[in-house]
């Protein structure tokens, strides 16, 4: 019984981080400016990889693979904030204004 709930817990996880993964790169690929794309792929790594992880580390039990997962969700989660933040102070550094959108400019 709980064998199963665990497993439809950890395919729930999988498959959201997959369609967000997806829907990440939509937005990569559709957003008009450099800083709207930082934004689509920034919050979907942090996100998607999340619930990856934890997908797999309720897949996996309480193992020492769990332990490695969880490691590299420290990471990701320390890491990829600060490189999206580095990224985009760079390109304001290097005079990369954002687009104004005509309707509704302040």
């Amino acid at each position: 019984m709980l064998a199963g709930m665990v497993t439809v817990l950890s395919s729930a996880c999988l498959l959201l981080g997959a369609f967000l993964i997806i829907s990440g790169a939509v937005g990569v690929l559709r957003f008009p400016d450099f800083f709207t794309r930082m934004h689509a792929a920034g919050v979907t790594e942090t996100l998607a990889t999340t619930l990856i992880l934890l997908g797999l580390m309720l897949f996996a039990g309480w193992t020492i693979v769990s332990f490695k997962l969880l490691l590299i969700l420290l990471f990701i989660l320390i890491t990829s904030p600060v490189a999206s933040h580095a990224l985009t102070k760079a390109a304001l550094h290097g005079n990369l204004q954002p687009l104004v959108n005509e309707n509704n400019e302040q």
